[in-house]
């Protein structure tokens, strides 16, 4: 509880901090709560991941305050501005690799191999929060943006493909959506908080399913759903969402990001983004297919029950709703 409650208020120290020294500050309490929660004793790779977790954020950290300094000295000694954008463009790569996008992104999938769902679930969300609001407030480079948006985009989709592990399906999807987020920061930081608590509540839905299930691998998937009819649905539909298919809630940041890149005159990026997304979801759809298509039992809602009360019911409520609020929302914004 102590740690949790640390990597909370440190984020919020981080993103609401007046000078680069506290963010960074805030950055490496961070980074000190979260290692002593990545460590489990029943894990034996745990210890692994924290290790890389650990070298890979102070090398970033390291940077992130090397480029401070840096900043400092230049503002006093010259106004040279080639210099500033020099170490705001390094400070942007070093908020980058603590976010883990491509191409700063190897650690990432390595790290998430090693750890349980729940600290998966950590990493894939709030972790991203704090290098994601500071790289907001340091959006100048549109070009060094577009080309990281690029590359994740065509990284996470080509090593997403060829996996078994969920573990390292998530990394590379959330690498996807990275990018995805990255644009919507270029522009509109409202659409960017949309995109984020939808990412969000997707991943919530699913981590849920596959810790329950305790899946990691891509036949025990198939095996788990086999006989619970009714998680194999929620775990598709969830997967779909996942993707950014339109009738599901995942759709709904897409289609606000793209929007807002066309009113921004940007037409070339979104398309090149919508087909280099095309490969991520060609990966969703190969799964959930050949979950659905495996061998199922009759439908039946007792299945649910065979979980626990309380986890049955809380996972059928909150998938009730992330899956049915796209339909809702589009009414309340017809209704207002």
């Amino acid at each position: 509880m102590l740690f949790i409650l640390t990597i909370l208020l440190s984020t919020l120290i981080s993103i609401s901090s007046y000078s680069w020294l506290g963010m960074w500050l805030g950055l490496e309490i961070n980074l000190l709560s979260i290692i002593p929660l990545m460590h489990s004793s029943s894990n034996i790779l745990s210890t692994e991941s924290s290790i890389k977790y650990f070298i890979v954020q102070a090398i970033a950290s390291m940077i992130i305050l090397l480029s401070i300094i840096s900043m400092l000295m230049s503002t006093n000694l010259t106004t040279n501005m080639n210099y500033e954008s020099m170490f705001m463009l390094s400070m942007n790569s070093a908020l980058l690799t603590k976010m883990g996008m491509a191409p700063f992104h190897f650690w990432f999938p390595e790290v998430m191999e090693g750890l349980d769902w729940l600290n998966c679930l950590l990493i894939l969300t709030w972790q991203k929060i704090a290098p994601m609001i500071l790289l907001m407030y340091n959006m100048s480079f549109t070009m060094f943006t577009i080309i990281i948006i690029l590359i994740s985009m065509i990284i996470s989709g080509l090593l997403g493909i060829n996996q078994i592990s969920m573990r390292k399906i998530l990394a590379y999807s959330s690498i996807n959506h990275m990018g995805w987020m990255l644009s919507t920061m270029m522009i509109m930081e409202t659409v960017w908080i949309y995109y984020f608590i939808i990412y969000t509540l997707v991943s919530i839905n699913l981590v849920l399913i596959l810790k329950t299930f305790k899946i990691f691998f891509l036949n025990q998937l198939y095996m788990s759903l086999n006989n619970n009819f009714m998680v194999k649905i929620f775990f598709i539909m969830n997967f779909l969402s996942l993707s950014g298919i339109p009738p599901f809630l995942g759709f709904l940041p897409k289609w606000l990001t793209i929007q807002a890149l066309l009113y921004s005159k940007m037409i070339l990026l979104p398309t090149i983004m919508i087909v280099l997304t095309l490969i991520t979801i060609y990966m969703y759809m190969r799964i959930t297919l050949s979950t659905l298509l495996m061998n199922s039992g009759e439908f039946n809602w007792n299945d649910m029950l065979k979980i626990n009360k309380f986890k049955s019911f809380y996972m059928s409520s909150m998938n009730f709703i992330t899956l049915l609020s796209l339909i809702l929302i589009t009414i309340i914004f017809n209704i207002l």
